[in-house]
């Protein structure tokens, strides 16, 4: 099957039929696989996958825009797309073997082969914080492979994914430490569908348990000391996690503020004999909502396209700080649309609700409002010192 740039026009009848089911998979808890067909046929899977390997080879501005449109329709899709767009720019970008990026890349232009990062471990907590992973990877005694056992936490896109990059430590006596690649299809590897959480739904972020499962020893992609690892998160991951995880959430402030439009235009109560949207009092509210939504879409698109154009040393924190503003802003455009349309917003007949639901995930997304504060702070008070 082909697998073209993707037309306007397919971009929008894509997105309404991920909107259309949005609500049943978040009802269910099922995962969208429709909407992930329907991505990889309009090449929204490929963006930034290189040119050479037959993607689009583009950048984080592109990549923003289309999280945000998804995020519009179905932010439980957009948040394994950010995810696999941004891993995708990570490998093209990083020092894996060349045969193993071109292996990835080349997967998901021939079919939906998405990819996502497994970090997370119930007694760790967020690896970001800091501590070693107890999934360990064994080297095999022939020198051949590894051999992983462990478990993984909010696996986002489970049902979905054929690459999982598992992050974890060797079994040397001064242990490495990094991210190993793994087939879905690889026997050894169990799903527990433990994603019971109150928005996201349709993500099924379910636990991972790996049992002696084996893997190539190339597939050891990016391994290094446990103070290398340490030494921070790598920049480029930074700035691209920050702008599309705030794209994601940004997209879910856009649609509760266009159903709202739609709502106060439509609702016209009899003692009033006009819509609400006439009465000047919700027009300075809808004024509030739509001030925030402009602020969010012009920090995410400017700081995007100044990040691609030219990486400078504060474009993760810069990154950082808008993903904590836009986040922050979301939640507050759709707590302002519930407070206009009242006692019907919360019924699950409406889609406020679930917006609500969902877009209380922001903040939880790595890294969290007091680490980019303090980083900001600090480095603020050092400039000025």
């Amino acid at each position: 099957m082909a697998n073209p740039a993707e037309p306007a026009a397919d971009l929008a009848a894509v997105l309404q039929r991920i909107a259309d089911q949005a609500a049943e998979h978040d009802a269910d808890g099922s995962f969208p696989f429709d909407a992930f067909d329907a991505l990889w046929e309009i090449g929204a899977l490929n963006l930034t996958v290189p040119v050479d390997c037959g993607g689009q080879g583009r950048g984080l501005a592109a990549s923003t825009e289309m999280v945000v449109a998804v995020g519009e329709a179905d932010p439980s899709v957009a948040l394994l797309l950010a995810q696999h767009l941004i891993t995708h720019n990570n490998i093209r970008v990083g020092s894996w073997p060349v045969d193993m990026k071109r292996m990835v890349h080349r997967s998901s232009v021939e079919g939906v082969a998405l990819i996502n990062p497994l970090r997370v471990e119930r007694d760790l907590g967020t690896p970001a914080r800091g501590g070693l992973p107890s999934t360990v990877a064994a080297r095999l005694p022939d020198g051949r492979g590894w051999r992983l056992n462990g478990c993984k936490i909010y696996c986002t896109g489970i049902p979905i994914l054929r690459w999982l990059l598992v992050w974890a430590r060797t079994d040397d006596p001064e242990p490495l430490v990094g991210y190993f690649l793994v087939d879905a299809n690889t026997a050894g590897i169990s799903v527990e569908r433990t994603w019971d959480s109150l928005g996201m739904r349709a993500t099924r972020s379910d636990d991972v348990t790996f049992a002696d499962v084996e893997i190539p020893v190339d597939h050891g992609v990016e391994i290094s000391t446990v103070a290398a690892a340490a030494s921070g998160i790598d920049p480029v991951f930074a700035a691209w996690n920050g702008i599309l995880m705030g794209a994601v959430y940004h997209g879910v402030a856009r649609a509760a503020r266009d159903w709202l439009a739609g709502y106060l235009n439509e609702r016209i109560p009899s003692n009033l004999g006009a819509p609400l949207a006439s009465l000047p009092r919700v027009q300075e509210a809808f004024g509030r909502i739509q001030a925030l939504v402009s602020t969010g879409d012009r920090l995410l698109s400017t700081t995007a396209a100044d990040i691609d154009a030219a990486a400078e040393s504060t474009a993760a924190l810069d990154a950082n700080l808008v993903k904590l503003t836009v986040t922050n802003n979301a939640i507050t455009i759709v707590l302002e649309a519930l407070r206009l349309v009242g006692n019907p917003g919360l019924f699950r007949s409406h889609p406020l609700e679930r917006h609500l639901r969902n877009v209380l995930h922001g903040p939880v997304h790595t890294p969290q409002e007091d680490s980019i504060l303090v980083a900001a702070g600090r480095l603020a008070l050092q400039a000025r010192s």
